[in-house]
């Protein structure tokens, strides 16, 4: 039997003598782990997951005309477009605005792409239902159909101010989201930009990107440099909300993970100090037949090594199904196991109980055999 076979099995004999205490150690070292290991996953993973969620409020980044301009050609928002990073962009959704008569009445309008308003603009709420035909459908705001008794599946006739020429449309849906789009009709923009003879020109781009705010004003700065003609600016009002947000969300994820760690740590150290209390004896006869105090110290430092590692391996697997859980509850999205952070909460756990056998063996080798083995 080799030296290092011998000091595994010293070892692991010691774990099994005492096997109600290194349980409880054990138990402390893998709920730790397992706290640590799903925090740390749900760290990971809460900006991505927060950055989908605040993107139900909507746009965070515009794209508007530069200078003095009121519009901006389709091509120009296309080329912009191409230096937003594809895995992160949710959506854009383009806007033409203008005045126009429903009903013989002038209102708003706002000729969009209402495939790209639903994943930008998740938030509207349609009575009704989204214009399937889009040279036919329209949707109009609250306030508007109030104003004027429309109900959904009505006909309505449009017309643009100097122009004779009138259009019979069907109302598909009434929109409603407590803001000032509940004053606009609403068609597809290819439809608006004939009526208006204003085609391949827009007012404006809303996007929809998850991407945080030093991103965002990287991506600004990109798009203001490259695309002449292209004014970008940010949703500070969004953008700063998600920032505040994550931060504070982050900051407890740091706190809590703190405060775990110190309790395992206690934990682990007071069960190791009740250890070497009860192994007096044991550690006095071993020096008093020859054992240095560095045996002494690789025993305890094993002993203590080993239940890191166990509780660590077992702390990270229900890590991973505590924030798998988190997530599914919270966000409604499933997560990745990540192997590099399943390896940084075994690390952790490891260091911890090492740390915490210091104390412990600090007193194992002050132990005197002479005055030990006479019972005092």
């Amino acid at each position: 039997m080799t030296k290092y076979s011998m000091y595994t099995k010293m070892i692991w004999n010691a774990l099994l003598r005492r096997r109600s205490r290194m349980l409880i150690a054990l138990l402390a070292v893998a709920i730790g782990a397992t706290v640590v290991s799903g925090l740390v996953t749900i760290y990971y993973d809460v900006p991505r997951q927060m950055g989908r969620e605040f993107r139900s409020y909507g746009a965070n980044l515009l794209l508007t005309p530069a200078g003095d301009q009121q519009v901006m050609t389709q091509n120009l928002v296309a080329n912009a477009t191409t230096l937003l990073p594809s895995d992160k962009l949710i959506g854009i959704a383009p806007y033409l605005y203008d005045r126009i008569k429903l009903n013989e009445q002038p209102f708003l309008v706002a000729g969009t792409h209402f495939q790209a308003v639903k994943k930008v603009s998740p938030y509207w709420q349609i009575r009704g239902e989204w214009p399937v035909d889009q040279s036919e459908d329209i949707v109009i705001g609250a306030e508007v159909a109030e104003r004027l008794e429309i109900e959904p599946g009505q006909q309505v006739t449009l017309a643009v101010a100097g122009n004779e020429t009138e259009k019979k449309v069907k109302v598909a849906g009434i929109l409603r989201t407590g803001g000032s789009e509940e004053n606009f009709i609403f068609l597809d923009l290819s439809l608006l930009q004939q009526m208006l003879k204003k085609e391949g020109v827009i007012s404006i781009a809303q996007v929809s990107i998850t991407a945080n705010e030093a991103e965002l004003n990287t991506l600004t700065q990109q798009i203001g440099e490259q695309v002449p003609g292209v004014a970008p600016r940010l949703v500070k009002q969004v953008t700063q909300s998600e920032q505040t947000v994550l931060g504070k969300l982050q900051a407890l994820v740091y706190l809590v993970t703190i405060v775990v760690l110190l309790l395992t740590l206690i934990c682990v150290a007071t069960t190791m100090m009740a250890v070497v209390t009860e192994r007096r004896k044991e550690i006095g006869l071993k020096k008093a037949l020859g054992a240095e105090n560095r045996s002494i110290i690789f025993e305890f430092l094993g002993e203590g090594l080993a239940l890191g590692a166990l509780g660590g391996l077992l702390g990270t697997v229900l890590g991973f199904f505590f924030a798998q859980a988190v997530s599914v509850n919270v966000f409604g999205r499933m997560i990745s196991f990540q192997p590099l952070i399943a390896l940084l909460a075994l690390v952790v756990s490891i260091a911890v109980t090492g740390l915490a056998c210091l104390i412990p063996v600090k007193i194992a080798t002050e132990v005197e055999p002479a005055i030990v083995l006479r019972g005092e």
